[in-house]
C-alpha cells in the first residue's frame, strides 16, 4: 500500500495489504491501526504472522475513500461524505449537482474571484441597464404638464449626471479606506453607530429586492415591445426569469459572472451604436433640433417645481446600484480596492455616456412615454433610429436590452446575500445567511431574494410604473448615511491623514447631496408607493434589534445547568414504554448502562394491555443486578390521554429533584420506507417536540431500524 501526497492510500489491487510484524517493541508504533482509526481508509483485519508471536495487518481499502488525512489529528472529508443516502435523497443530490455543478472546496475560494471585466458585468449591471428606464420616468411624470414641457427632461438629467459625478468621487475615497468591503452598513455603523448603520442595511436590502422586481419587469415589458402575444404572460415569465437567474447565481459568484458577461457588454455596445447612429442621423444628415416637436398632449396639472421636482426623483433611478461595488470589493481579485475603483470609475463613464446619449435621442426624436409602458420609450427610440439597411439591429437591440435588463439583477443577487452574511455574522440576521453552499456562493440570501422579488412582481402585476415609485428611496438613504459616515472617519484621522480636509469635503459634498435627494424623493413620491419603504425601513430595524436581543439572551441561557465535572452528575433516568419489546429492551439496557436508577413508566389505557406488560416485565427483571434500582412505574390514564400523563410525571421528577440530571430515553422503531412511516402514531416523534419546550431535561432517542423484508 502506497501513501498519496492528499494523505489517502492507493494500491493497484481492489483490496491493498497493509503488513506488519508486530513485536512488544513495535506495537507501540501501529497501535493506531485498530477498527476505529479513520486515519486508515478501510477495514482492518489482523492475522497471525508467519513468526509466533507476531501479527498480521491487513487493511481492506474502501472504494470511495471518505477522508484524507491533513495530520496526526484532523481529517478532511471527501466530496463522498455530502452524497446523501435513500434513492429518493440521492435523487434530489444529483438534480442540486446537474442545475449548480459540483460542490467546491473552501480552499478555492481565491480561484472564484472577479477580474475587472467581470465585476463590471456583475456588479455594474443594474445601474448600466437604469438607463434603459430612466429617462422614460422623468418624462411620464413631466408629460403631467403637458408635451409642451416634457423638454426639461434634459437639464434634469444633466442634474442627474452631475450627481452621479459626485457620488462615484465620493466613493472612490470609501474604497481605499474600506479595502474589505465598504457598503453603507460597514461605513455607517463603523462611524456613525448601530442604529444608522441598520438603516442604511435595510434601506439597502429593500433597494435591492426592488431592484431584481424592477429589472426582470423592465426587460420582459422590452420583450413584449417586440412581441406584443406575449402581454397576457408577462407575469408568469417575470417569475420563470428569476427562477433562471437565481439557479445560475447559486452556481457561484465566478460561473454567473462569466455567464452575465456577454449580455451586459451586448447592451453597451449596442446602445453605443444607437447612440452614434442615433445622432448622426438626426444632427448630421437631417438637422434636427436638439428638442423636438413632441405630438400635443393636454395637461392635467400646471408645471410647477414640485412636478420637476417628482421627474428629477423619478429620473434618479439612474443611479441605483451605484454603491455596489463599494459593497463588493472583497469579490475582486487582488490588488482588490485598485481593480474595484477602476471598475467604478468605467461604470460611472459608461452609465453617464449611455443614460445622456438615450436622453439626447429622446429630446431629438420627440419620444413621448407610453401610459402603459408598452412600447417603451427605448423601444420607440430605436424603432425610429435602425430604419433602412439597419431594421435588422431594431429587435437585436430589443434583445440586447431584455438580456441587460433581466441580468441587471445580478448586482443584487451579488450584493443582497453579502449584505445579509454581514448582518448575520453580526447577529441581526439569523446565522444561516452567514454560511456558503456548496458552490462558495450565500445560498440561503439568494434563494430569499429570489423568493421577495418573485412575491413582488405577482403583487405589483409586473408593472414598472408601480414598482419604480418605491425604487431609489433606500438607495439615497444608504447613500447619505455612507457618505456621511466618511465625514466622521477622515475627522477621526485629521491627526495622521494629510489629505484628510481634502477627502471630508468630497465626502461632506457627497453626504449633503444625497441627503437633499432622499428628501425630495421621499417626499415627492410618498404618497405614490414611497410610503411603504419610509414605513418598511423602521420595521426592519425593529426586526434586526429583536434577533439580536434573541442571540443575546441566548449565548447567556446556553450555558447549561449540568454540571462540568463528571463526577458530580447525578443520573435520573426515565424510560416510556408501551411494550416491552426489543426497542424498550435495548433502551433499559442502554440506560442502566448509564446510571442504575431507571424508572421505566408505563401509561396505562387498556387494563388487558398493563397485565402483559406486568407479566413481561416480571420475566424479564431477572436480568437485574442486585444494585440495580430499576424498576416498573405504571401511571393509569381514565380519560385516555397518553402524552399528558407523561408529561407531568417528567415535570414532577424535575421538580422535585432539581440538582439531579434528568435524561429521558426514547425507544423508537424506525421503518424501512417512508410511507410506513403514516402507518404509525409517532409517539416518539410527538414527545420530541414536547420536550422542546421543557428546559433543562435530556432527551436522548434509541432507535431500532427495521429491514425490508424484500432484500
Amino acid at each position: 500500500m502506497s501513501e498519496r501526497k492528499d494523505g489517502s492510500f492507493t494500491n493497484e489491487d481492489d483490496q491493498e495489504r497493509y503488513s506488519v510484524n508486530s513485536t512488544p517493541d513495535t506495537q507501540h508504533a501501529h497501535r493506531t491501526l485498530d477498527e476505529d482509526d479513520f486515519l486508515v481508509p478501510g477495514r482492518i483485519e489482523e492475522r497471525e504472522g508467519s513468526i509466533p508471536g507476531n501479527k498480521r495487518i491487513r487493511v481492506v481499502r474502501s472504494t470511495h475513500p471518505l477522508f484524507r488525512r491533513v495530520n496526526n489529528e484532523v481529517l478532511e472529508a471527501t466530496e463522498e461524505t455530502s452524497i446523501p443516502e435513500g434513492r429518493l435523497s440521492r435523487l434530489a443530490y444529483y438534480t442540486k449537482r446537474f442545475l449548480t455543478g459540483p460542490p467546491i472546496a473552501t480552499s478555492a475560494a481565491g480561484h472564484e474571484r472577479l477580474t475587472k471585466f467581470k465585476a463590471l458585468a456583475v456588479l455594474s449591471s443594474d445601474a448600466i441597464s437604469s438607463v434603459a428606464y430612466a429617462t422614460e420616468a422623468t418624462l411620464i411624470n413631466l408629460v403631467a404638464a403637458g408635451s409642451l414641457y416634457l423638454g426639461i427632461t434634459l437639464p434634469i438629467s444633466l442634474v442627474i449626471i452631475a450627481l452621479l459625478i459626485i457620488v462615484t468621487i465620493s466613493y472612490r475615497q470609501t474604497i481605499p479606506a474600506y479595502p474589505n468591503g465598504g457598503g453603507s452598513y460597514i461605513v455607517a455603523k463603523e462611524n456613525l453607530g448601530t442604529l444608522p448603520g441598520l438603516v442604511a442595511a435595510a434601506a439597502l436590502m429593500i433597494d435591492y429586492v426592488l431592484n431584481v422586481a424592477v429589472s426582470v419587469a423592465a426587460g420582459v415589458l422590452n420583450m413584449a415591445s417586440l412581441f406584443r402575444g406575449l402581454q397576457p404572460y408577462i407575469v408568469p415569465i417575470d417569475v420563470v426569469l428569476v427562477v433562471v437567474i437565481t439557479i445560475v447565481n447559486l452556481r457561484g459568484v465566478r460561473e454567473s459572472g462569466t455567464i452575465f458577461a456577454f449580455p451586459t457588454y451586448f447592451f453597451v455596445v449596442s446602445a453605443m451604436v444607437l447612440i452614434i447612429v442615433g445622432l448622426v442621423k438626426a444632427f448630421v444628415f437631417q438637422h434636427q433640433p436638439l428638442i423636438g416637436q413632441f405630438a400635443p398632449v393636454a395637461a392635467v396639472e400646471p408645471l410647477s417645481a414640485y412636478l420637476i421636482l417628482r421627474a428629477f426623483a423619478t429620473g434618479c433611478s439612474a443611479m441605483t446600484g451605484v454603491e455596489a461595488i463599494s459593497n463588493g470589493v472583497p469579490a475582486f481579485k487582488p490588488p482588490e480596492a485598485r481593480n474595484a475603483v477602476i471598475t467604478l470609475t468605467w461604470m460611472a463613464t459608461i452609465l453617464g455616456t449611455l443614460f445622456l446619449g438615450i436622453t439626447l435621442l429622446a429630446m431629438t426624436y420627440h419620444v413621448e412615454a407610453n401610459a402603459a409602458g408598452n412600447p417603451t420609450v427605448i423601444a420607440q427610440i430605436a424603432a425610429q433610429v435602425f430604419t433602412g439597411p439597419l431594421v435588422f439591429m431594431y429587435p437585436v437591440f430589443q434583445f440586447a436590452t431584455l438580456g441587460i435588463l433581466a441580468l441587471s439583477a445580478e448586482t443584487s443577487y451579488s450584493d443582497f446575500p453579502r449584505l445579509a452574511s454581514l448582518l448575520a455574522r453580526d447577529r441581526f440576521l439569523p446565522k444561516q445567511f452567514s454560511f456558503r453552499g456548496d458552490r462558495l456562493a450565500f445560498s440561503v440570501g439568494i434563494i430569499f431574494l429570489a423568493v421577495l422579488a418573485g412575491l413582488l412582481l405577482i403583487l405589483f402585476n409586473g408593472s414598472t410604473d408601480k414598482l419604480i415609485n418605491l425604487f431609489a428611496v433606500g438607495v439615497f438613504i444608504s447613500f447619505t448615511l455612507s457618505q456621511g459616515g466618511m465625514v466622521f472617519h477622515w475627522w477621526r484621522l485629521r491627526s495622521t491623514d494629510n489629505a484628510w480636509r481634502h477627502s471630508i469635503i468630497i465626502n461632506g459634498i457627497g453626504a449633503l447631496t444625497t441627503l437633499l435627494v432622499a428628501l425630495v424623493i421621499s417626499a415627492t413620491k410618498f404618497f405614490e408607493g414611497a410610503w411603504i419603504v419610509v414605513l418598511l425601513i423602521p420595521l426592519l430595524v425593529l426586526m434586526f434589534l429583536g434577533i439580536h436581543r434573541h442571540y443575546e439572551h441566548f449565548e447567556r441561557e446556553c450555558i447549561t445547568d449540568v454540571p462540568y465535572r463528571p463526577q458530580d452528575i447525578r443520573h435520573r433516568i426515565i424510560v416510556p414504554m408501551n411494550v416491552l419489546d426489543r426497542a424498550s429492551i435495548q433502551s433499559l439496557a442502554y440506560a442502566r448502562s448509564i446510571s442504575p436508577h431507571v424508572t421505566a413508566v408505563h401509561i396505562a389505557i387498556d387494563e388487558g394491555e398493563v397485565q402483559r406488560v406486568r407479566t413481561a416485565w416480571h420475566a424479564w427483571e431477572h436480568h437485574l443486578r442486585p444494585d440495580e434500582e430499576t424498576h416498573l412505574l405504571i401511571i393509569e390514564s381514565p380519560y385516555r390521554s397518553l402524552l399528558g400523563p407523561l408529561l407531568a410525571y417528567i415535570d414532577a421528577v424535575h421538580e422535585r429533584h432539581p440538582k439531579d440530571t434528568l435524561t429521558v430515553i426514547l425507544p423508537e422503531f424506525v421503518v424501512a420506507h417512508w410511507w410506513e412511516t403514516f402507518l404509525h402514531n409517532q409517539v416518539a416523534l410527538r414527545l420530541k417536540a414536547s420536550f422542546l419546550l421543557r428546559p433543562g431535561i435530556i432527551v436522548t432517542n434509541v432507535p431500532v431500524h427495521l429491514h425490508d423484508r424484500a432484500r
